[in-house]
């Protein structure tokens, strides 16, 4: 390789391929236009958003669904700031995620560059990582490291910045520090004293609870937690996106008794989940004052947070279930099925589903939520993968939508985060194609909610999902709330609409005008300033 050159966009590509990146999605233009470019030529799938924001959801998305960070591309100052909830949104979710922003010429800093922006200090407050390459020639160490980063540990969101010299920048081959992939994630295993401190506390329980969190699902330990389940007979509560790592359709889930399952059980096993907001901090009056929490984490520092523990298993959620499991066998324990606490659950269940049932069979027009959801629940594929979001339109489509497989729910998240539907689609059904084919994705949301990224349905029907659509009927959305809307390909067309729109002064109005696809700027003087004049 000696002698031969290779560009800093190419470098970067390389190395996210050498890093097994697939996907990628953002909104190009200076100074990261030729990564974007470089990146398809190396195989990667690029996909051309709106809205920076919904892009790294969409990211975000890939890296829950498979376990390797998706990577969001996008221009510097504004670009880079719009990612930034999608980054917050990946770090507090735990999933990987890989930001690129481009970011002023080095040689410019400090003059108010083009969207010159502090974007490594900003993005640490967001991510594990945040950092700027020093040189070309350690872009593929900078990039492995972003992208072990992401995934070991808790997973989370990590930023590089690639300043805009960068880019198109030349150095040899011979003078860079190439790296091969990053080893997976290590799995970490409790200690044994741990295991059995935990399985005593669970045999001496007279009303034990299981909940399962998404922690669970991302660590792929759907087939050991329902081996426990079926072993120990535990009553089970999924978190809103665990559902599906146990069917909930399996007997022992009591999702429809939640309220009553938190607020009476003695002890409660925490798998992969955190006692935050969506489980009430894990305090009175939601839960006894003496409930005992035997706490299952790979992260260290959320052990105990909010109730001291009875018991804390650090390690890896499918690992530590295989040694509860493998120490359940040796105590031959089994949670009877006829105990008064099943038969509370098992009522209360029953209560609360005769109550839905009786509002999704109602006939009054407008329908209600229930009824929606029950007509839904009937067409809709099982093995869908549902993305779902808003107040009650995802809160009700919980308790009526039910998951049978795990990893096949997203919503709103740990961070509550509303615009995440449309991103998160788009990137389920990318995963989708390539992995599992013929796997539907099917999203619902309140109108609330679909309003924050609502353009993001030009990226869904566009083929292939690079560029704007070139004749796009944005003057329809006008008319859908009661505006007017033109549509202008000759200037005879323009001047009409215009004298329209000008002359009535009630009604607002979109002029949807057809440019050229060829047409550019005048040819400038002194094209060197062109970005500086943007």
């Amino acid at each position: 390789m000696e002698g031969e050159a290779v560009s800093g966009a190419q470098l970067i590509a390389q190395a996210l391929k050498a890093q097994n990146i697939e996907y990628m999605f953002g909104i190009v233009g200076i100074p990261v236009t030729e990564i974007a470019i470089a990146a398809q030529a190396v195989g990667i799938k690029y996909v051309g958003m709106r809205n920076e924001q919904a892009a790294c959801y969409a990211a975000s998305a890939v890296g829950y669904l498979t376990g390797r960070p998706g990577v969001c591309l996008v221009v510097s100052g504004p670009g880079f700031l719009h990612t930034l909830g999608g980054m917050a949104n990946a770090t507090i979710n735990c999933w990987p995620l890989i930001v690129i922003g481009g970011s002023s010429d080095r040689n410019q800093e400090t003059m108010g560059a083009f969207q010159e922006f502090p974007q490594v200090e900003a993005g640490r407050l967001y991510s594990k990582l945040s950092v700027r390459p020093s040189s070309l020639e350690v872009i593929p160490a900078v990039i492995e490291k972003a992208v072990r980063t992401s995934m070991y540990g808790r997973p989370g969101s990590c930023y590089i910045d690639i300043p805009g010299d960068f880019v198109n920048l030349q150095v040899n081959k011979s003078s860079v520090k190439y790296m091969e992939c990053c080893l997976p994630p290590p799995i970490s295993m409790a200690e044994h004293s741990a295991v059995s401190k935990a399985a005593s506390v669970i045999v001496l329980s007279k009303q034990p609870l299981l909940i399962i969190g998404k922690g669970a699902a991302y660590s792929h330990a759907e087939n050991n937690i329902r081996k426990l389940v079926d072993l120990c007979g535990l009553p089970f509560l999924p978190t809103p996106m665990a559902k599906g790592v146990v069917p909930d359709n399996h007997p022992n889930c009591v999702a429809a008794a939640r309220s009553t399952a938190l607020q009476h059980a003695d002890v409660i096993i925490l798998l992969g989940a955190r006692l935050n907001w969506i489980l009430h901090f894990g305090l009175p009056p939601r839960y006894q004052q003496d409930v005992k929490v035997i706490h299952i984490d790979i992260c260290a520092e959320e052990l105990g947070n909010n109730v001291r523990p009875a018991a804390t298993l650090l390690g890896d959620i499918n690992a530590v279930t295989e040694q509860l499991l493998e120490e359940f066998k040796k105590r031959s324990w089994k949670y009877p099925s006829n105990s008064e606490w099943w038969r509370k659950l098992r009522g209360k269940i029953k209560n609360n589903e005769e109550r839905s049932k009786g509002l999704a069979l109602q006939k009054s027009l407008p329908m209600n939520y229930y009824t929606v959801f029950h007509h839904i629940r009937e067409l809709i594929p099982k093995d869908c993968i549902l993305v779902s979001e808003g107040a009650n339109t995802m809160d009700i489509g919980r308790t009526m939508l039910p998951n049978f497989y795990p990893r096949q729910r997203l919503d709103a998240g740990t961070f509550g985060t509303m615009g995440v539907g449309l991103g998160f689609a788009i990137a389920a059904a990318m995963v989708a194609r390539d992995h599992t084919p013929g796997r539907r994705v099917v999203c619902i949301e309140g109108d609330s909610a679909f309003g924050f990224s609502g353009m993001e349905v030009e990226t869904i029907c566009s083929v292939p999902p690079v560029s704007l659509l070139p004749n796009a009927h944005y003057e329809k959305i006008m008319s859908a709330f009661g505006g007017k809307g033109y549509f202008v390909k000759t200037p005879e067309e323009l001047q009409n609409a215009l004298k329209a729109s000008v002359t009535d002064e009630q009604t607002p109005s979109l002029i949807n005008v057809m440019i050229d696809p060829q047409s550019e700027r005048k040819k400038q003087e002194f094209p060197w300033l062109t970005r500086s004049n943007l």
